[in-house]
Protein backbone atom coordinates (compact mmCIF):
# COMPACT_ATOMS: atom_id res chain seq x y z
CA UNK A 1 0.00 0.00 0.00
CA UNK A 2 1.37 3.37 -1.02
CA UNK A 3 0.97 6.00 1.70
CA UNK A 4 3.80 8.22 0.45
CA UNK A 5 1.46 10.29 -1.70
CA UNK A 6 -1.35 12.42 -0.31
CA UNK A 7 -4.20 10.26 0.95
CA UNK A 8 -7.64 11.21 -0.35
CA UNK A 9 -10.70 9.03 0.12
CA UNK A 10 -14.31 9.61 -0.81
CA UNK A 11 -17.83 8.46 -0.09
CA UNK A 12 -20.17 8.78 -3.05
CA UNK A 13 -23.75 7.80 -2.24
CA UNK A 14 -26.69 8.17 -4.60
CA UNK A 15 -29.49 10.19 -2.94
CA UNK A 16 -32.25 7.82 -4.06
CA UNK A 17 -33.37 6.78 -0.59
CA UNK A 18 -32.67 7.38 3.07
CA UNK A 19 -29.05 6.80 4.07
CA UNK A 20 -28.56 3.14 4.93
CA UNK A 21 -26.53 1.63 7.75
CA UNK A 22 -24.21 0.01 5.20
CA UNK A 23 -23.41 3.46 3.90
CA UNK A 24 -22.44 4.52 7.41
CA UNK A 25 -19.81 1.79 7.65
CA UNK A 26 -18.34 2.54 4.21
CA UNK A 27 -18.20 6.23 5.11
CA UNK A 28 -16.63 5.45 8.46
CA UNK A 29 -13.86 3.28 7.00
CA UNK A 30 -13.06 5.95 4.40
CA UNK A 31 -13.05 8.62 7.10
CA UNK A 32 -10.85 6.62 9.50
CA UNK A 33 -8.39 5.69 6.77
CA UNK A 34 -8.00 9.30 5.59
CA UNK A 35 -7.74 10.75 9.09
CA UNK A 36 -5.26 8.08 10.22
CA UNK A 37 -2.82 9.22 7.52
CA UNK A 38 -3.62 12.92 7.86
CA UNK A 39 -5.38 12.94 4.49
CA UNK A 40 -8.62 14.32 3.09
CA UNK A 41 -12.11 12.86 3.05
CA UNK A 42 -14.56 13.86 0.31
CA UNK A 43 -18.34 13.40 0.15
CA UNK A 44 -19.85 13.34 -3.31
CA UNK A 45 -23.56 13.20 -4.04
CA UNK A 46 -24.00 11.03 -7.15
CA UNK A 47 -27.34 12.50 -8.15
CA UNK A 48 -27.23 12.00 -11.91
CA UNK A 49 -30.35 9.78 -11.79
CA UNK A 50 -32.76 12.69 -12.19
CA UNK A 51 -35.90 10.64 -11.66
CA UNK A 52 -34.88 8.88 -8.43
CA UNK A 53 -32.54 11.40 -6.81
CA UNK A 54 -34.27 13.64 -4.27
CA UNK A 55 -32.95 16.66 -2.32
CA UNK A 56 -34.52 15.29 0.88
CA UNK A 57 -32.47 12.10 0.57
CA UNK A 58 -29.27 14.09 0.10
CA UNK A 59 -30.18 16.13 3.19
CA UNK A 60 -30.85 12.94 5.13
CA UNK A 61 -27.39 11.67 4.19
CA UNK A 62 -25.66 14.90 5.16
CA UNK A 63 -27.63 15.18 8.43
CA UNK A 64 -26.64 11.60 9.29
CA UNK A 65 -22.96 12.22 8.68
CA UNK A 66 -23.07 15.46 10.69
CA UNK A 67 -24.77 13.68 13.62
CA UNK A 68 -22.12 10.96 13.57
CA UNK A 69 -19.24 13.44 13.43
CA UNK A 70 -18.01 12.22 10.02
CA UNK A 71 -16.95 15.63 8.78
CA UNK A 72 -15.89 15.99 5.15
CA UNK A 73 -13.19 18.25 3.72
CA UNK A 74 -15.04 18.84 0.44
CA UNK A 75 -18.52 18.25 -0.94
CA UNK A 76 -19.50 17.82 -4.58
CA UNK A 77 -22.81 17.29 -6.37
CA UNK A 78 -22.57 15.46 -9.69
CA UNK A 79 -25.63 17.18 -11.16
CA UNK A 80 -23.58 20.41 -11.08
CA UNK A 81 -20.70 18.85 -13.07
CA UNK A 82 -22.43 17.94 -16.35
CA UNK A 83 -20.16 20.15 -18.49
CA UNK A 84 -17.10 18.43 -17.07
CA UNK A 85 -18.46 14.99 -17.96
CA UNK A 86 -19.34 16.16 -21.50
CA UNK A 87 -15.74 17.24 -21.97
CA UNK A 88 -14.41 13.81 -20.98
CA UNK A 89 -16.97 11.91 -23.02
CA UNK A 90 -15.84 13.91 -26.04
CA UNK A 91 -12.20 13.13 -25.21
CA UNK A 92 -12.97 9.42 -25.23
CA UNK A 93 -14.79 9.72 -28.54
CA UNK A 94 -12.02 11.81 -30.11
CA UNK A 95 -9.35 9.33 -28.98
CA UNK A 96 -11.28 6.37 -30.33
CA UNK A 97 -12.02 4.91 -26.90
CA UNK A 98 -15.79 5.51 -27.18
CA UNK A 99 -18.40 5.80 -29.87
CA UNK A 100 -22.10 6.46 -30.40
CA UNK A 101 -24.14 3.32 -30.95
CA UNK A 102 -27.63 1.92 -30.84
CA UNK A 103 -28.74 1.16 -27.30
CA UNK A 104 -30.21 -2.27 -27.99
CA UNK A 105 -32.05 -4.35 -30.52
CA UNK A 106 -35.30 -3.54 -28.68
CA UNK A 107 -34.74 0.22 -29.01
CA UNK A 108 -32.86 0.70 -32.30
CA UNK A 109 -33.74 4.39 -32.48
CA UNK A 110 -32.19 5.20 -29.12
CA UNK A 111 -28.48 5.95 -29.31
CA UNK A 112 -26.03 5.63 -26.45
CA UNK A 113 -22.30 6.12 -26.02
CA UNK A 114 -20.30 2.96 -25.51
CA UNK A 115 -16.74 2.44 -24.34
CA UNK A 116 -14.66 0.51 -26.86
CA UNK A 117 -13.40 -2.43 -24.85
CA UNK A 118 -9.77 -3.36 -25.63
CA UNK A 119 -10.57 -6.92 -24.48
CA UNK A 120 -7.63 -7.15 -22.15
CA UNK A 121 -6.92 -8.56 -18.71
CA UNK A 122 -7.03 -6.22 -15.72
CA UNK A 123 -4.97 -7.01 -12.64
CA UNK A 124 -4.93 -5.13 -9.37
CA UNK A 125 -4.05 -5.81 -5.74
CA UNK A 126 -6.99 -5.25 -3.45
CA UNK A 127 -5.83 -4.10 0.00
CA UNK A 128 -8.27 -6.54 1.63
CA UNK A 129 -8.82 -9.34 -0.89
CA UNK A 130 -5.33 -9.54 -2.40
CA UNK A 131 -4.48 -10.05 -6.09
CA UNK A 132 -7.46 -9.97 -8.45
CA UNK A 133 -7.58 -10.48 -12.19
CA UNK A 134 -10.47 -9.87 -14.61
CA UNK A 135 -10.74 -10.77 -18.27
CA UNK A 136 -12.65 -7.79 -19.65
CA UNK A 137 -13.63 -9.54 -22.89
CA UNK A 138 -16.90 -10.72 -21.38
CA UNK A 139 -17.88 -7.11 -20.60
CA UNK A 140 -18.27 -6.21 -24.26
CA UNK A 141 -18.47 -2.57 -25.31
CA UNK A 142 -20.31 -1.19 -22.29
CA UNK A 143 -22.42 1.97 -22.02
CA UNK A 144 -20.86 5.04 -20.39
CA UNK A 145 -23.55 7.62 -21.29
CA UNK A 146 -27.10 7.72 -22.60
CA UNK A 147 -26.13 10.87 -24.49
CA UNK A 148 -23.67 13.74 -24.09
CA UNK A 149 -25.88 15.28 -21.41
CA UNK A 150 -26.51 12.08 -19.46
CA UNK A 151 -23.39 10.18 -18.36
CA UNK A 152 -23.85 7.09 -16.24
CA UNK A 153 -22.13 5.88 -13.11
CA UNK A 154 -19.00 4.26 -14.58
CA UNK A 155 -18.00 7.42 -16.44
CA UNK A 156 -18.83 9.99 -13.75
CA UNK A 157 -17.16 8.11 -10.93
CA UNK A 158 -13.91 7.73 -12.86
CA UNK A 159 -13.81 11.38 -13.94
CA UNK A 160 -14.56 12.61 -10.43
CA UNK A 161 -12.07 10.28 -8.75
CA UNK A 162 -9.40 11.30 -11.27
CA UNK A 163 -9.97 15.06 -11.03
CA UNK A 164 -10.30 14.94 -7.24
CA UNK A 165 -7.08 12.91 -7.04
CA UNK A 166 -8.70 10.16 -4.97
CA UNK A 167 -5.84 7.92 -3.89
CA UNK A 168 -7.75 5.08 -2.24
CA UNK A 169 -11.22 3.73 -2.98
CA UNK A 170 -12.74 1.88 -0.04
CA UNK A 171 -16.16 0.45 -0.84
CA UNK A 172 -18.34 -2.60 -0.36
CA UNK A 173 -17.51 -5.89 -2.03
CA UNK A 174 -20.71 -5.65 -4.06
CA UNK A 175 -18.87 -3.05 -6.17
CA UNK A 176 -15.92 -5.26 -7.08
CA UNK A 177 -17.31 -6.13 -10.52
CA UNK A 178 -17.41 -2.40 -11.33
CA UNK A 179 -13.65 -2.12 -10.87
CA UNK A 180 -12.45 -3.51 -14.25
CA UNK A 181 -14.75 -1.19 -16.23
CA UNK A 182 -13.59 1.79 -14.23
CA UNK A 183 -9.92 0.89 -14.61
CA UNK A 184 -10.37 0.66 -18.39
CA UNK A 185 -11.94 4.13 -18.47
CA UNK A 186 -9.39 5.80 -16.20
CA UNK A 187 -6.49 4.34 -18.21
CA UNK A 188 -8.08 5.61 -21.43
CA UNK A 189 -8.33 9.08 -19.87
CA UNK A 190 -4.78 8.98 -18.48
CA UNK A 191 -5.70 9.21 -14.80
CA UNK A 192 -3.56 7.58 -12.12
CA UNK A 193 -4.99 4.33 -10.86
CA UNK A 194 -6.11 4.56 -7.21
CA UNK A 195 -5.66 1.69 -4.79
CA UNK A 196 -8.75 -0.38 -4.07
CA UNK A 197 -10.06 -1.99 -0.90
CA UNK A 198 -13.36 -3.84 -1.10
CA UNK A 199 -14.93 -4.06 2.33
CA UNK A 200 -16.75 -7.29 3.32
CA UNK A 201 -20.52 -7.30 3.35
CA UNK A 202 -22.56 -6.72 6.48
CA UNK A 203 -24.37 -9.98 7.15
CA UNK A 204 -27.85 -10.52 8.55
CA UNK A 205 -28.12 -12.30 11.93
CA UNK A 206 -30.22 -14.85 10.03
CA UNK A 207 -27.58 -15.42 7.35
CA UNK A 208 -27.05 -13.81 3.97
CA UNK A 209 -26.40 -10.16 3.20
CA UNK A 210 -28.05 -7.62 5.47
CA UNK A 211 -30.96 -6.03 3.64
CA UNK A 212 -33.72 -3.51 4.23
CA UNK A 213 -36.05 -6.43 4.90
CA UNK A 214 -34.19 -7.32 8.09
CA UNK A 215 -36.21 -6.09 11.09
CA UNK A 216 -33.16 -4.54 12.76
CA UNK A 217 -32.41 -2.35 9.78
CA UNK A 218 -33.80 1.17 9.70
CA UNK A 219 -32.48 4.31 8.00
CA UNK A 220 -29.31 5.27 9.82
CA UNK A 221 -30.57 8.61 11.15
CA UNK A 222 -33.52 6.89 12.85
CA UNK A 223 -31.15 5.21 15.29
CA UNK A 224 -30.81 8.69 16.79
CA UNK A 225 -34.57 8.73 17.45
CA UNK A 226 -34.22 5.37 19.16
CA UNK A 227 -31.70 6.87 21.56
CA UNK A 228 -28.59 5.32 20.08
CA UNK A 229 -25.77 7.75 20.80
CA UNK A 230 -23.59 8.75 17.86
CA UNK A 231 -20.31 7.53 19.45
CA UNK A 232 -21.97 4.18 20.20
CA UNK A 233 -23.12 3.69 16.61
CA UNK A 234 -19.67 4.66 15.32
CA UNK A 235 -18.04 2.23 17.75
CA UNK A 236 -20.43 -0.56 16.75
CA UNK A 237 -20.06 -0.06 13.00
CA UNK A 238 -16.26 0.06 13.19
CA UNK A 239 -16.18 -3.42 14.67
CA UNK A 240 -18.26 -5.05 11.92
CA UNK A 241 -15.53 -6.73 9.90
CA UNK A 242 -12.64 -5.01 11.68
CA UNK A 243 -11.00 -5.00 15.10
CA UNK A 244 -7.92 -3.31 16.57
CA UNK A 245 -6.14 -6.61 17.17
CA UNK A 246 -6.65 -6.63 20.93
CA UNK A 247 -9.53 -7.18 23.36
CA UNK A 248 -10.86 -3.60 23.36
CA UNK A 249 -14.55 -3.24 22.55
CA UNK A 250 -15.24 0.39 23.51
CA UNK A 251 -13.26 2.93 21.48
CA UNK A 252 -13.79 6.62 20.83
CA UNK A 253 -13.53 8.16 17.38
CA UNK A 254 -10.09 9.53 18.25
CA UNK A 255 -8.91 6.07 19.32
CA UNK A 256 -10.32 4.51 16.15
CA UNK A 257 -8.52 7.09 13.99
CA UNK A 258 -5.26 6.40 15.81
CA UNK A 259 -5.27 2.61 15.38
CA UNK A 260 -7.28 2.06 12.17
CA UNK A 261 -5.42 -0.37 9.92
CA UNK A 262 -6.94 -1.49 6.62
CA UNK A 263 -4.91 -4.70 6.89
CA UNK A 264 -7.03 -5.71 9.88
CA UNK A 265 -10.27 -5.63 7.91
CA UNK A 266 -11.42 -9.23 7.51
CA UNK A 267 -12.16 -10.74 4.11
CA UNK A 268 -15.43 -12.37 5.18
CA UNK A 269 -18.62 -10.59 6.15
CA UNK A 270 -19.34 -9.39 9.68
CA UNK A 271 -22.74 -9.85 11.31
CA UNK A 272 -25.05 -7.03 12.32
CA UNK A 273 -25.86 -7.85 15.95
CA UNK A 274 -28.50 -5.49 17.34
CA UNK A 275 -28.00 -6.81 20.89
CA UNK A 276 -24.32 -5.84 20.62
CA UNK A 277 -25.30 -2.34 19.48
CA UNK A 278 -27.60 -1.97 22.48
CA UNK A 279 -24.86 -3.22 24.83
CA UNK A 280 -22.35 -0.73 23.41
CA UNK A 281 -24.91 2.06 23.69
CA UNK A 282 -25.37 1.16 27.36
CA UNK A 283 -21.62 1.60 27.93
CA UNK A 284 -21.82 5.10 26.48
CA UNK A 285 -24.95 5.93 28.48
CA UNK A 286 -23.00 4.98 31.59
CA UNK A 287 -20.54 7.76 30.76
CA UNK A 288 -23.23 10.45 30.80
CA UNK A 289 -23.51 12.72 33.82
CA UNK A 290 -26.73 12.68 35.83
CA UNK A 291 -27.97 15.83 34.12
CA UNK A 292 -27.00 14.55 30.68
CA UNK A 293 -28.98 11.36 31.25
CA UNK A 294 -31.98 13.40 32.44
CA UNK A 295 -31.80 15.42 29.23
CA UNK A 296 -31.56 12.17 27.26
CA UNK A 297 -34.84 10.74 28.62
CA UNK A 298 -36.69 14.01 29.27
CA UNK A 299 -38.53 14.26 25.89
CA UNK A 300 -40.33 10.99 26.61
CA UNK A 301 -41.93 12.37 29.78
CA UNK A 302 -43.69 15.36 28.22
CA UNK A 303 -47.16 13.80 28.63
CA UNK A 304 -46.45 12.40 32.09
CA UNK A 305 -45.40 15.83 33.32
CA UNK A 306 -48.91 17.14 32.73
CA UNK A 307 -50.47 14.42 34.89
CA UNK A 308 -51.72 15.64 38.29
CA UNK A 309 -49.72 13.02 40.16
CA UNK A 310 -46.37 13.90 38.49
CA UNK A 311 -43.62 15.05 40.81
CA UNK A 312 -40.22 16.36 39.73
CA UNK A 313 -38.86 15.26 43.12
CA UNK A 314 -39.98 11.70 42.50
CA UNK A 315 -38.63 11.87 38.96
CA UNK A 316 -35.22 12.75 40.38
CA UNK A 317 -35.44 9.72 42.66
CA UNK A 318 -36.39 7.22 39.96
CA UNK A 319 -33.97 8.44 37.30
CA UNK A 320 -31.15 6.19 38.62
CA UNK A 321 -33.56 3.22 38.49
CA UNK A 322 -34.54 4.06 34.92
CA UNK A 323 -30.89 4.50 34.00
CA UNK A 324 -29.95 1.07 35.33
CA UNK A 325 -32.54 -0.56 33.07
CA UNK A 326 -31.92 1.53 29.95
CA UNK A 327 -29.88 0.51 26.93
CA UNK A 328 -31.70 2.87 24.56
CA UNK A 329 -34.79 5.09 24.51
CA UNK A 330 -37.15 2.30 23.47
CA UNK A 331 -36.50 0.72 26.87
CA UNK A 332 -37.70 3.89 28.56
CA UNK A 333 -40.65 4.24 26.20
CA UNK A 334 -41.68 0.66 26.99
CA UNK A 335 -41.51 1.38 30.73
CA UNK A 336 -43.84 4.33 30.23
CA UNK A 337 -46.20 2.55 27.82
CA UNK A 338 -46.43 -0.55 30.00
CA UNK A 339 -47.15 1.52 33.10
CA UNK A 340 -43.99 0.35 34.83
CA UNK A 341 -43.35 3.83 36.21
CA UNK A 342 -46.91 4.76 37.15
CA UNK A 343 -46.66 3.35 40.65
CA UNK A 344 -43.99 5.90 41.55
CA UNK A 345 -46.55 8.64 41.10
CA UNK A 346 -49.92 7.10 42.00
CA UNK A 347 -51.29 4.49 44.41
CA UNK A 348 -51.44 1.17 42.52
CA UNK A 349 -54.45 -1.12 42.56
CA UNK A 350 -53.90 -4.24 44.66
CA UNK A 351 -54.84 -7.75 43.55
CA UNK A 352 -55.57 -9.55 46.84
CA UNK A 353 -54.68 -12.90 45.27
CA UNK A 354 -51.44 -11.95 43.52
CA UNK A 355 -50.07 -10.23 46.60
CA UNK A 356 -49.93 -13.57 48.44
CA UNK A 357 -46.64 -15.42 47.93
CA UNK A 358 -47.05 -18.82 46.29
CA UNK A 359 -46.30 -20.85 49.44
CA UNK A 360 -48.10 -18.55 51.87
CA UNK A 361 -51.70 -17.82 52.83
CA UNK A 362 -53.78 -14.64 52.91
CA UNK A 363 -53.74 -14.72 56.71
CA UNK A 364 -49.96 -15.21 56.77
CA UNK A 365 -49.49 -12.33 54.33
CA UNK A 366 -51.55 -10.04 56.59
CA UNK A 367 -49.33 -10.97 59.54
CA UNK A 368 -46.14 -10.32 57.59
CA UNK A 369 -47.30 -6.97 56.20
CA UNK A 370 -48.39 -5.82 59.67
CA UNK A 371 -44.90 -6.67 60.91
CA UNK A 372 -43.37 -4.77 57.97
CA UNK A 373 -45.60 -1.83 58.86
CA UNK A 374 -44.29 -1.93 62.41
CA UNK A 375 -40.63 -2.14 61.35
CA UNK A 376 -40.87 0.66 58.78
CA UNK A 377 -42.91 2.88 61.17
CA UNK A 378 -40.25 2.60 63.85
CA UNK A 379 -37.40 3.25 61.43
CA UNK A 380 -35.27 6.20 62.48
CA UNK A 381 -32.46 7.59 60.36
CA UNK A 382 -31.67 8.02 56.68
CA UNK A 383 -33.81 5.70 54.61
CA UNK A 384 -31.64 4.11 51.96
CA UNK A 385 -31.70 0.82 50.09
CA UNK A 386 -29.10 -0.56 52.50
CA UNK A 387 -30.84 0.67 55.66
CA UNK A 388 -34.24 -0.62 54.49
CA UNK A 389 -32.72 -4.03 53.82
CA UNK A 390 -30.94 -4.07 57.18
CA UNK A 391 -34.19 -3.25 58.98
CA UNK A 392 -36.28 -5.98 57.32
CA UNK A 393 -33.78 -8.73 56.60
CA UNK A 394 -33.77 -10.61 59.89
CA UNK A 395 -37.56 -10.95 59.89
CA UNK A 396 -37.49 -11.96 56.21
CA UNK A 397 -35.09 -14.78 56.98
CA UNK A 398 -37.17 -15.84 59.94
CA UNK A 399 -40.47 -16.21 58.04
CA UNK A 400 -39.12 -16.87 54.56
CA UNK A 401 -37.85 -14.15 52.27
CA UNK A 402 -40.55 -14.64 49.64
CA UNK A 403 -43.33 -14.58 52.28
CA UNK A 404 -42.30 -11.07 53.34
CA UNK A 405 -40.52 -9.45 50.43
CA UNK A 406 -42.98 -10.40 47.72
CA UNK A 407 -46.07 -8.85 49.37
CA UNK A 408 -44.10 -5.71 50.33
CA UNK A 409 -42.96 -5.27 46.74
CA UNK A 410 -46.44 -5.93 45.39
CA UNK A 411 -48.04 -3.56 47.90
CA UNK A 412 -45.66 -0.80 46.83
CA UNK A 413 -45.85 -1.36 43.05
CA UNK A 414 -48.95 -3.43 42.32
CA UNK A 415 -46.96 -5.29 39.66
CA UNK A 416 -45.44 -8.72 39.16
CA UNK A 417 -42.24 -7.11 37.95
CA UNK A 418 -40.69 -4.11 39.63
CA UNK A 419 -37.52 -3.18 41.53
CA UNK A 420 -36.80 -4.98 44.80
CA UNK A 421 -38.74 -3.85 47.89
CA UNK A 422 -35.75 -2.12 49.48
CA UNK A 423 -35.25 0.06 46.40
CA UNK A 424 -38.97 0.85 46.36
CA UNK A 425 -39.04 1.80 50.02
CA UNK A 426 -35.99 4.04 49.66
CA UNK A 427 -37.42 5.67 46.54
CA UNK A 428 -41.01 6.16 47.69
CA UNK A 429 -39.98 7.21 51.18
CA UNK A 430 -41.31 6.21 54.59
CA UNK A 431 -44.68 7.99 54.45
CA UNK A 432 -45.80 6.71 51.04
CA UNK A 433 -44.48 3.21 51.75
CA UNK A 434 -46.51 3.02 54.95
CA UNK A 435 -49.65 4.33 53.21
CA UNK A 436 -49.40 1.70 50.48
CA UNK A 437 -48.81 -1.17 52.87
CA UNK A 438 -51.79 -0.02 54.94
CA UNK A 439 -53.90 0.13 51.77
CA UNK A 440 -52.80 -3.40 50.82
CA UNK A 441 -53.78 -4.66 54.27
CA UNK A 442 -57.25 -3.10 53.92
CA UNK A 443 -57.71 -4.85 50.55
CA UNK A 444 -56.49 -8.18 51.97
CA UNK A 445 -58.84 -7.99 54.94
CA UNK A 446 -61.78 -7.33 52.63
CA UNK A 447 -61.19 -10.57 50.72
Amino acid sequence: MNTEKKIITRMAPSPTGKFHIGGVRSTLFNYLFARHYGGQFIVRSEDTDKERSKPEYEKNMLDTLQWLGLEHDAFYRQSERTEIYKEYIQKLIDSGHAYAAEASNENPNMSVIRFKNPNTKIKFTDLILGDIEFDTTELGDFVIARNMETPIYHLTVVVDDGLMEVSHILRGQEHINNTPRQILILEALGFDRPEYAHIPLIMSPRGGKLSKRDPEVIPAFEYKDQGILAPALINFMAFIGWNPGDDREIMSMAELVEVFDINKVQKGGGAFNIEKLHWINKQYLNLLSENEFKDYIDPLFSELKSAPFYSSEMMDKITPIIRERTQHLLDVQNMITDGELDYYFVQPEIDSEKIVWKNDTREGTIVHLEKALEIISSFDGELTVASAKAALWDYAEEVGKGNLLWPIRFALSGRDKSPDPFTLIATLGQTISLQRIEYALVELKKA
